[in-house]
């Protein structure tokens, strides 16, 4: 325990302090807590022994209702753009989860793909309204009724980013040691057993997948505001398998794992793609089948000094 607060305590100030530093650093951290909060949902499924293949969609709805928002001058102020970007996408993940909870291990993961991916035809061919593989553009908001420049927009940005992912990993930390957290790894381990005592798996799977949705849905909502542009990308099935990627790289056996996955991965891909421009894949492959054979737990486990993956087999 002591070395997991450590741990937290030394990414929390090394993040908060490195872009007063190297200012270039400030959009790719927050690109990274993003993708770290939508892995952090993907962590939150796989305790229950789920994995979604298609987050993707939450992320991408999100970013886009940002987009439309601040095109039909509905809202132009980053602080009510957020909160209401993330409630969109947890009312998706509300209407998803109630059909997906039914399913279980592939299934479960293929249908989140299948969705994700028909969210993502219709992005590329609603031209008219969604401006098809181009997207939209999202202009700078004002923040706190301020207008800022660009640099300054974007430092704010971080810093409220990194609030917000402190404030989820908190919630997700409490919410694991609860009696909703642990039904979920029931549902991991006997789910037939959680049934005799009583308790619903599907409700407890569709509580856990509606604060997946909000988390992967939050860092949708600040990634649009930070790169001022949205394309159907963010809804590609290659997006979701990198939020997957990222939980398993960083590891799942506490809140921290998904933000350290997300930093190491936006390291990787950027000097993977500077000096091997033509097999980055094949190096961020590499380094996955690294941590599934020789570190299971992930880089959290190896930074705490964890041996097994959480959960065991």
């Amino acid at each position: 325990m002591v070395r997991q607060l450590v741990l937290g305590a030394a990414l929390l100030i090394a993040l908060a302090l490195f872009p007063l530093f190297s200012p270039w650093s400030t959009v790719i951290l927050t690109v990274a807590l993003c993708e770290g909060l939508a892995a952090l949902g993907i962590m939150v499924l796989l305790r229950a022994g789920q994995v979604s293949f298609g987050h993707g969609l939450f992320f991408s709805f999100s970013a886009y209702t940002v987009a439309f928002m601040a095109a039909a001058k509905l809202g132009h102020e980053a602080l009510i753009l957020i909160p209401v970007a993330t409630a969109a996408s947890g009312l998706l993940a509300a209407i998803v989860g109630l059909f997906i909870v039914r399913y279980r291990a592939i299934f479960f993961g293929m249908l989140n793909l299948a969705i994700s991916m028909v969210f993502f035809s219709l992005l590329e061919k609603l031209f008219p309204i969604t401006g098809g593989a181009d997207g939209k553009r999202v202009p700078r908001p004002t923040l706190a009724g301020m207008e800022f420049g660009r640099e300054q927009f974007e430092l704010w940005i971080f810093y409220i980013t990194l609030g917000l992912c402190l404030v989820a990993a908190l919630f997700v930390a409490r919410y694991l040691t609860s009696p909703g957290g642990k039904a979920l790894e029931a549902i991991k381990s006997n789910e037939t057993r959680l049934e005799y005592l009583g308790v619903s798996p599907r409700k407890v799977l569709f509580g856990a997948y509606l604060l997946s949705g909000l988390l992967a849905g939050l860092g949708g909502a600040v990634i649009a505001l930070v790169s001022g542009h949205v394309t159907p990308e963010l809804a590609y099935w290659v997006r979701s398998g990198e939020f997957v990627f990222i939980a398993i790289l960083g590891g799942i056996g506490g809140v921290a794992g998904p933000f350290l996955g997300a930093l190491m991965f936006q390291i990787i891909r950027g000097y993977a793609a500077v000096y091997a421009p033509e097999t980055w894949h094949a190096v961020l492959g590499v380094m996955l089948l690294a941590i599934i054979f020789f570190a299971p737990a992930g880089l959290y486990g190896i930074a705490t000094g964890s041996r097994r993956k959480e959960g065991g087999r």
